[in-house]
């Protein structure tokens, strides 16, 4: 399937549009990654830890987004969106919201 920020597919013509897909990744960070992130930030270097838990929620929210177009009969998704967020009781969660076109192309 191919997945892409822009609202149309070089060398591609749309031949249908199937409707909006989303696919939404809440993540808890526990406390140890907390605690080295923030020892981490106080020295200027980068958080492996989020990084990865970025990441992870990232691809789960763009595999649930592709197995949602799949099942209306798209073969890609165009104008996708990546939004993050924290939320929680001291911002201790992570969401991570996808969302795009499905197509036939």
């Amino acid at each position: 399937m191919i997945l892409t920020t822009t609202p149309q597919i070089e060398g591609h013509t749309i031949l249908e549009y199937k409707g909006i897909v989303t696919g939404e990744t809440i993540i808890g960070a526990n406390a140890f990654k907390d605690f080295f992130a923030g020892i981490r930030d106080i020295i200027g270097g980068r958080s492996g830890a989020y990084e990865k838990v970025l990441r992870q929620a990232k691809d789960t929210s763009l595999d649930e987004m592709m197995e949602r177009a799949l099942a209306m009969g798209a073969n890609a998704i165009v104008g996708i969106d990546l939004d993050y967020e924290t939320i929680g009781q001291s911002n201790s969660m992570l969401m991570v919201t996808a969302s795009g076109t499905a197509v036939v192309i």
